[in-house]
This record gives C-alpha cells, sequence and structure tokens, in this order.
C-alpha cells in the first residue's frame, strides 16, 4: 500500500497487482520451485516494472541469495525499492534504471527473467537474447493479447512462442487468463 500511496501516478501502479498480473507472478514462481528448487539464486528480471515479481520470489521457497529488479521506465526504481524495503537494507535487493538491451552484467546471473516479451520488437528480442551467456536458465513470458496498446510481439499460440524463443526449451506452458492466454517458456540459450 505504501508504494500505491507513494507513487505519482497510483493507478499505473495499481496495475501491477492487478489479478493476471499478480497470478501469472505466482504461475512462474511455481514452476520454479517445483523444477529448479535445488539452486541458490541470483536472479536479473528485465522488465521488473515495480518489483512485485521480486516480492513475490523473496516470499516463496526458492533460495534467493540477490535479484536484481530492472526497468526502462526510471518512476518504476522508488516504488521497487518501496516494495522490497527490506532485502535491500539485507543487501539482496537492487532496483536499476536500464535498457535490457543495454545492460553489461548478464553474466552475474544464474537467473534471468524477461516477463515482457510482448512489449519487445522481435528485433529487440533477438537483439537482447544475443547479449545472454550460454548455459543460463532463462524464464520467458508473453501473452496473446493484441488489443494492448504497448504490445507490438503478441504470440497467437504457445507453439509460435516456443518457435520464435530461440532457446533450448525444457518447459512450456499456457496459463488462460479472463482476457488472455499467459505464455511462458523455460529454457536456456542454444
Amino acid at each position: 500500500m505504501d508504494a500505491i500511496r507513494q507513487s505519482d501516478d497510483r493507478y499505473r501502479t495499481l496495475e501491477s497487482f492487478w489479478k493476471g498480473q499478480i497470478n501469472s507472478k505466482i504461475w512462474l514462481i511455481d514452476h520454479l520451485e517445483k523444477y529448479y528448487q535445488h539452486l541458490p539464486y541470483n536472479i536479473l528480471v528485465c522488465g521488473g516494472w515495480n518489483g512485485v515479481l521480486a516480492t513475490l520470489l523473496f516470499n516463496s521457497n526458492l533460495d534467493i541469495t540477490r535479484i536484481v529488479s530492472m526497468d526502462i521506465d526510471q518512476n518504476c526504481e522508488e516504488i521497487a525499492y518501496t516494495m522490497n524495503k527490506d532485502y535491500e537494507m539485507q543487501g539482496r535487493f537492487k532496483a536499476i534504471t536500464s535498457d535490457m538491451l543495454t545492460y553489461e552484467d548478464y553474466g552475474k546471473h544464474n537467473l534471468i527473467i524477461n516477463t515482457v516479451c510482448e512489449h519487445m520488437t522481435t528485433e529487440q528480442y533477438n537483439q537482447w537474447l544475443d547479449k545472454l551467456p550460454t548455459n543460463k536458465r532463462i524464464v520467458l513470458q508473453s501473452n496473446d493479447y493484441f488489443s494492448h496498446k504497448e504490445h507490438v510481439n503478441c504470440k497467437q499460440t504457445l507453439k509460435e512462442f516456443q518457435q520464435d524463443c530461440n532457446l533450448n526449451v525444457d518447459i512450456a506452458a499456457t496459463m488462460p487468463t479472463e482476457k488472455y492466454n499467459r505464455f511462458m517458456i523455460i529454457g536456456h540459450k542454444k
């Protein structure tokens, strides 16, 4: 609530708590807990928005040493710090304002999460993927919600998303929501 109250754009901040947003993040965490719990994670969240995914990850059963939440929108950084203040004070959380296409420290993380694939053109996605080291666990999410004005690269189906992601895929899943289907890929770079 403090993050919403302190936000300059309360409605936009509140959007990060919508049912579909929260459910897609919990769904991601459930898959990580089920299949990859044995790793201590140093996580990078690309398109981390207001830090909600980081908060949920810290409150999961995963072994997390550190999370960096990166977003291109500078307004997100302060909100993300409010959301994760305790973890910041422990030295386990950092929010940064950066474009994932210019970020240089991908090698520091053993889990890279990008839940905003629908916000990236195919060219931007491929440029981003080229920057990632091989043998890093990667989680991708996208959807088929074409009517959202900020969505420039939705996929019709999970199969299309899987074919276009250019990863060795370990898990591919679909989560239906009230307005759209959420797609998720977990794998590593080819």
